[in-house]
């Protein structure tokens, strides 16, 4: 996916807000949490986002795939894809929405509420 492509996608999900940060990084958040990262690292082409506890010791030693750099290191389970092959689209599409809903599971009920989620 191109970054137009991944940004397209992150911006379409529910009340969706999103920054630039650290450089020249999209950042999108969900209830002022962040779900997925764009563009951080020295390359820019990266992808970042939260995973369950399963699907970080899975994509851990995936080709292209690794676990996120300061994040990881502190006990977070968020996974970076940073060179080919990497995920597929799809299945790239699928990690950013099931870290927008574990982001979204964690926000307090009425947070939730007002969010209309």
């Amino acid at each position: 996916m191109t970054r137009d492509e991944l940004t397209a996608f992150c911006a379409a999900l529910p009340r969706t807000t999103h920054v630039v940060q650290w450089g020249n990084a999209d950042v999108y958040k969900v209830g002022g949490k962040v779900f997925a990262i764009i563009g951080l690292g020295q390359t820019g082409d990266t992808v970042t986002f939260k995973t369950s506890h399963m699907a970080f010791e899975i994509l851990s030693d995936s080709p292209g795939l690794r676990p996120a750099p300061y994040m990881a290191s502190r006990g977070l389970k968020w996974i970076q894809q940073y060179e080919q092959p990497g995920l597929s689209d799809d299945s790239l599409r699928d990690h950013i929405r099931a870290s927008y809903d574990l982001v979204a599971a964690g926000l307090t009920r009425k947070l939730r509420a007002s969010l209309g989620l």
